[in-house]
């Protein structure tokens, strides 16, 4: 076998690994820190570093120095043909997994937050109000602001309320909340946190027999509840019983991901769901002008990347 030979496989026994092919994706069309990979990625520094050396060692990533930063990045024009044909054969599996594309996202967060820290050089009054912000008002109050745009008529359902932080937000904006769980637990914190909202009503029961008669909700948001459902589909069609016509329904839950360590530790059934997926369920049910899109990632969460669908009942549906 040829030294040629020897060195093209040393490389494909580099990048068979799974998170240094993730790395390498993240690394071909442009520079990033260890901090941002860490980020991206949300793995340990100690982790991240070690699979960048056996990366570099190999000659798959090349680094330089700006400032106090080191600067990674796939040297792609310096590569053999070997290896680029090699790189484009792995690249092509590796960025179809569902962590290559919560990395992709979170990537275009990083990238847009570069982008913002350049504008601040620009206009440091305008760049110094986002944390002035954050710090006299938190970095949620606008999220909390938004139930104002529902109906003060309005019944809302909080689906698989938990603990009743969306109930408190929703209470102030309209006319009666209606909170189920099946937890007692969780119900019994949310009628603590809910005492001092007479219009929330609490109440046990499970998703996939609502306790509430037909068409009594103007709304229904369900947030991350959809992935422990042994049955989705009977589930939302419990969603589209209770709703009246023209009901909105909103649901916030996570994109596709890979840590199968969430069925043990969380009793996760699901490992997120696309878009694909939610929209077969709602439409299959009868919903219509069904939009899911997917939540801008915060950087500095820990999870996986989460989507918001929402979906409208028609006027004639029962």
């Amino acid at each position: 076998m040829s030294d040629r030979s020897v060195a093209l496989l040393d490389r494909v026994g580099v990048i068979a690994d799974a998170t240094r092919s993730r790395l390498l994706l993240l690394l071909d069309p442009q520079e990033l820190t260890v901090s941002e990979l860490c980020a991206i990625t949300q793995l340990p520094q100690s982790t991240v570093s070690r699979h960048l050396k056996v990366l570099s060692d190999a000659g798959w990533v090349s680094v330089r120095s700006e400032g106090a930063s080191n600067l990674y990045t796939m040297p792609r024009s310096e590569l053999s043909q070997a290896a680029q044909g090699l790189w484009a054969i792995v690249r092509d599996e590796v960025q179809r997994t569902p962590g290559a594309e919560q990395d992709g996202r979170r990537l275009q967060q990083i990238l847009a937050e570069r982008r913002a820290r350049s504008q601040e050089f620009f206009s440091s009054a305008a760049g110094q109000w986002d944390r002035l912000r954050d710090d006299l008002f938190g970095e949620r109050f606008h999220l909390g602001a938004l139930a104002a745009l529902a109906s003060p008529d309005w019944v809302m359902g909080d689906l698989g309320c938990g603990t009743g932080q969306v109930s408190a937000s929703l209470a102030p904006f309209v006319h009666q909340v209606v909170a189920i769980d099946a937890s007692p637990p969780m119900l019994a914190a949310a009628r603590e946190r809910l005492r001092a909202f007479p219009n929330v009503a609490v109440i046990h029961g499970e998703l996939e027999a609502l306790p509430v008669a037909s068409a009594q909700l103007d709304g229904a948001l369900m947030a991350l509840v959809l992935h422990v459902v042994p049955e989705p589909a009977r589930v939302i069609a419990q969603v589209m019983r209770v709703l009246k016509p023209k009901g909105r329904f909103i649901l916030v839950d996570m994109l596709p991901h890979d840590r199968e360590s969430y069925r043990q530790k969380m009793g996760h059934i699901w490992l997120g769901f696309s878009a694909a997926q939610i929209e077969g369920l709602l439409g299959d049910a009868g919903f219509k002008n069904i939009r899911v899109v997917a939540l801008g990632p915060d950087i500095r969460a820990k999870g996986p990347d989460l989507f918001v669908a929402s979906a409208e009942k028609g006027e004639q549906a029962s």
